[in-house]
């Protein structure tokens, strides 16, 4: 039976996609039939031919060999970089849930394990008309669990802790933290993911360097997150 886990970040430009990339290499290296979906993307990449690409799928998709385009493996693409919700008022294309659970499930008949990425931090609206949709609804939606991305810069702490704290306030399972950009040289960064471990009592699993092309993560462990 195929499994899924979903990837949130702190907050935008904390590395999501690039540690998302990592993790879904990792599987695969290793044997493992691993496939990659995120239900949506703003700020799509114009090409000379006039079509948009999304760009993290793009990335995903290199990083971690995957023979697929990548507009397959996105249900809907805004061009502006903008919230999802925003981005629809402005170009169309509302998301329907009934399109994000069947896109969803066509991955899981084709992958053993389905790394879903989210748009931004947590809290990201992406659908606010006359229906209001949020990650959260869609992550309860596809029952799955969630590891977050953060890095250990100042304020990680406050914002690691938030957006946990938040995530089980709506019961949604954490499996866990992987800090992005991790100097463990770095007194404050050391201190700030002890910190995050002891407040949150969710583990960091992985500690990604600087412009690693590897995530430092045994296989099995990995493949447990997923459920």
């Amino acid at each position: 039976m195929s499994k899924g886990l979903f990837i949130t970040a702190i907050g935008t430009d904390i590395g999501k996609t690039y540690v998302t990339g990592l993790l879904v290499k990792h599987l695969r290296d290793a044997g493992v039939n691993a496939g990659y979906y995120k239900a949506a993307l703003s700020g799509a990449e114009e090409q000379p031919d006039g079509t948009w690409l999304p760009g993290d799928a793009v990335f995903v998709a290199k990083t971690a060999n995957i023979p697929e385009k990548p507009e397959n493996l996105v249900s809907y693409i805004y061009k502006e970089a903008v919230s999802p919700h925003l981005a629809a008022l402005r170009e169309g294309n509302p998301v329907e849930m009934e399109k994000i659970e069947a896109d969803y499930q066509a991955s899981l008949a084709k992958y053993d394990y389905v790394t879903m990425e989210g748009s931004g931090g947590i809290i990201c609206p992406i659908r606010w008309d006359e229906e209001h949709i949020l990650l959260e609804d869609i992550i309860k939606k596809l029952d799955l669990g969630v590891l977050v991305i953060s890095n250990a810069a100042l304020g990680s702490i406050n914002n690691c802790v938030l957006t946990i704290s938040y995530l089980k306030q709506k019961d949604i399972p954490v499996r866990g933290i992987i800090l992005n950009n991790y100097d463990g040289s770095n007194f404050m960064q050391a201190d700030n993911k002890r910190m995050m471990e002891e407040i949150t009592a969710v583990p960091v699993l992985a500690c990604v360097p600087p412009n690693a092309s590897e995530l430092d993560i045994d296989v099995e462990v990995l493949k447990g997150l997923y459920k």
